[in-house]
């Protein structure tokens, strides 16, 4: 994948806002997961995101999953548990991703 790839697919430009790194990673562990439950909607989520623009559908299970999934969630052991997951995801980056799909004109 090229650089302009990358930038269509994120929307990272040259104006330092750069949430790449979350997006990416949580995308692929989202559709690795996705795939195990639901080829099918699996397929149709990586064809969108692989061609810059993900359905409606897509873009709201994507929403529901980073909120449902959030791994770490900045209690201490007195306070809560931690949350075992193949992936770490913070409160912040569950507002990353639900930010990202929103400036990309989706409602959630």
């Amino acid at each position: 994948m090229n650089d302009k790839h990358t930038q269509r697919r994120t929307g990272i430009d040259d104006s330092g806002t750069d949430d790449s790194g979350t997006v990416e990673r949580l995308v692929a562990a989202w559709l690795a997961e996705t795939e195990r439950h639901d080829r099918a909607a699996a397929d149709e989520a990586r064809t969108g995101w692989e061609q810059g623009t993900l359905s409606e559908r897509a873009a709201q299970d994507l929403a529901t999953w980073v909120t449902a999934r959030i791994t770490d969630t900045g209690f201490t052991e007195d306070e809560g548990p931690y949350v075992e997951g193949p992936v770490r995801i913070t409160p912040a980056d569950k507002d990353t991703v639900r930010d990202w799909l929103r400036a990309r004109g989706h409602r959630v």
